[in-house]
């Protein structure tokens, strides 16, 4: 008897029961076909949402999630059986998939790092609104389930120039965004170790320290220092940026040049100055390797190492060394140059 009230309660009766706080997905399949979705970078991705049943007047709205700002511009897509209308610049890569008639799952195509994140396809009847939540990860190679990589990055006029809205800026200009508290978590867990402290994606301003040192925590375990949220127009820090496999591929272009020369060089060979996105992208997913100091386009000098030797920095580990921003004219170097 039992069973069969329960089947009854799916195909006839109101989807909430106040006096056992039960509520049952009348229409939208819950859970959703996926929880999590990945994708990478410049590729097509489908947000599976199905009906299981088709109420005679709906509509269904598809949302970005963004707990910095909620609202109208979050709306990627509103869908019914008459047709559908995209919203803002992530509706203008947004189809609806129609697979068949009870399919209203949602296809982004040329995926950005911007576009990870959570999804909400929301179904709206005018009686019980429904929703699932579907969260899309940016991965960096997906035969190595690698996400992507966590950099620092500091304003070519020293340290801690950054406000919250500058930082995010800084990362958009050097392919990438800036880091979620879990993603740098996750960069402190394979290595990352720095001792200047960044904004990241929430407004909150952290470190990771695995060696801690001399103004750097020392005497405290190693861990993420936290400044926690600051003021995002008035606190100065430098920057935790995250990127993913980027979808073009770095090169050196030999030479002694001023940063000038260095941008010529690169367009001679049908490419532009490298961001610093770009060649950490290179050195963490093609262990790209290089002991010769080379501009990129924010005026940075650097070069990658992935196997560590003395002559190259003299640093034991791995990573991106850096000569600062050099005088653009007096300073000669190689240029990492990017198609």
């Amino acid at each position: 008897k039992l069973f069969h009230f329960c089947i009854y309660l799916l195909q006839f009766s109101s989807s909430f029961l106040p006096e056992h706080g039960l509520y049952i997905q009348y229409y939208l399949i819950e859970p959703p076909v996926y929880a999590e979705v990945t994708g990478r970078r410049g590729d097509n991705v489908t947000l599976p949402c199905l009906l299981r049943n088709k109420p005679k007047h709906y509509k269904v709205k598809w949302t970005k999630l963004d707990p910095e700002s909620m609202g109208v511009q979050n709306v990627v897509m509103m869908l019914s059986a008459q047709g559908y209308k995209p919203y803002g610049h992530l509706g203008k890569r947004a189809s609806p998939r129609n697979a068949h008639a009870m399919d209203v799952s949602l296809e982004l195509s040329h995926l950005t790092l911007e576009d990870g994140g959570r999804y909400r396809c929301e179904l709206i009847d005018g009686i019980e609104d429904e929703n699932v939540v579907i969260t899309l990860s940016i991965e960096g190679k997906s035969n190595l389930l690698l996400s992507g990589l966590v950099f620092p990055y500091q304003s070519k006029h020293g340290r801690y120039r950054f406000t919250f809205h500058e930082a995010k800026q800084a990362c958009a200009e050097n392919d990438a965004i800036l880091a979620t508290f879990d993603q740098l978590y996750r960069a402190w867990t394979e290595g990352l170790d720095w001792c200047n402290a960044g904004w990241v994606h929430d407004g909150t301003v952290h470190y990771p320290i695995i060696q801690p040192r001399a103004a750097c925590g020392e005497g405290l375990l190693p861990g993420i220092r936290s400044y926690g949220p600051k003021d995002k127009k008035r606190d100065h820090f430098d920057a935790f940026c995250f990127t993913s496999l980027a979808p073009g591929s770095v090169f050196y272009a030999r030479g002694s040049f001023s940063y000038k020369q260095a941008e010529l060089a690169c367009a001679e060979k049908g490419a532009k100055l490298a961001d610093v996105g770009q060649l950490y992208s290179a050195w963490h997913f093609h262990q790209y390797d290089r002991c010769d100091g080379g501009w990129l386009r924010d005026g940075s000098v650097r070069f990658p190492i992935s196997n560590p030797r003395r002559r190259c920095g003299g640093v034991s580990e791995a990573g991106v060394r850096s000569f600062g921003f050099p005088d653009r004219n007096a300073h000669l170097y190689g240029a990492y140059c990017y198609r």
